[in-house]
């Protein structure tokens, strides 16, 4: 029996009742999203039930710290607990171990359904962000459930970032209900929308360089290799170049692009966007996923970086003949 979104928040609802040690998960290299929503969720468990201990799975991101610090766990940690997921599409993508190793496990996403995992799947592809989910999950049961102004300012910043300040086009005028009755807690936004896109001098050199030296077919792909011995030249990571990933965007002419990072292996992570070509057909083509208009990639070497392009240039030749 197919159950209605309606009967699994609240089945949702009761797991988390259910339990008194609960864990939250989110993908690896996180972003506003993925910690907005797994640590939201979590201090609207604590507000709502303060007798439950609640913790959380995954390696934090520097430029993200303002958000959370995380605190090391282990195995044991993991007896007799809930386990949730959040902005996960992918088994491989889940940072931690351990996350396996719960008592039950509950999945929370707004990607394409990739793998099956977890005893209850909520899936709202619909949405702009786990963290408006979140929300409204809040919202559903507000009766019941306690939201506070951490958890209200984490949410509103997983929203902001998967929107890119409200401009994408997952911008629903649910989004923006959610949105402002996030922005009713006492909070200040004006340092959340600061801290989310204010970057240092390297990477605003680095967001130079990417606006020099993205190339740009003649059918509208545009694309840009990042070295290692180019990121540590600027004193940069891996992670730094997700703050240029939009960069290519405005280029006039550019209907989708892809930022490609050299990793310590020789392999690259893929960053994939687009303004209308659907693009996460030809991820999942290369074990990668996401949204239809924002991707990502672990290619094998710069010759499967050469047949993403290959594809991206024939999705935009066929975007623009429709």
């Amino acid at each position: 029996m197919t159950l209605t979104e309606k009967q699994l928040m609240e089945q949702i609802l009761e797991k988390i009742k259910q339990w008194d040690n609960i864990i939250i998960h989110r993908h690896v290299s996180p972003d506003p999203d993925a910690i907005g929503s797994q640590v939201g969720l979590g201090e609207l468990i604590k507000a709502s039930f303060p007798e439950k201990t609640v913790k959380y799975a995954g390696e934090g991101s520097e430029s993200l710290n303002f958000l959370h610090t995380y605190e090391p766990i282990t195995m044991s940690d993991y007896e007799d607990a809930l386990v949730i997921v959040t902005d996960t599409a992918n088994i491989a993508r889940i940072d931690g171990e351990y996350y396996n190793e719960g008592a039950d496990l509950v999945k929370i996403d707004h990607h394409p359904k990739d793998d099956s995992y977890g005893s209850i799947e909520w899936i709202r592809t619909s949405a702009s962000s786990v963290s408006e989910m979140i929300t409204d999950f809040w919202q559903t049961f507000k009766d019941e459930l306690t939201l506070n102004n951490e958890g209200a300012r984490l949410l509103y910043a997983g929203i902001v970032g998967d929107t890119g300040r409200f401009q994408y086009n997952n911008t629903t005028p649910q989004t923006m209900r959610i949105a402002a009755d996030l922005l009713s807690f006492d909070f200040d936004h004006t340092v959340v929308l600061r801290k989310l896109y204010e970057m240092p001098p390297a990477v605003a050199r680095l967001q130079g360089y990417t606006l020099e030296h993205t190339k740009v077919s003649p059918e509208g792909v545009g694309h840009l290799i990042l070295s290692q011995e180019f990121l540590h030249s600027l004193g940069l990571e891996d992670e730094h170049t997700n703050a240029v990933v939009s960069t290519p965007g405005p280029i006039s002419g550019v209907k989708c692009w892809g930022i490609f990072v050299e990793q310590p292996d020789g392999t690259y992570r893929c960053r994939l966007r687009s303004h209308g070509p659907i693009i996460n057909t030809i991820a999942k083509e290369h074990n990668g996923g996401g949204h239809p208009l924002a991707s990502g990639v672990n290619a094998e070497n710069l010759e499967e970086v050469q047949e993403i392009l290959n594809k991206f240039r024939k999705v935009a030749v066929e975007w623009d003949q429709a």
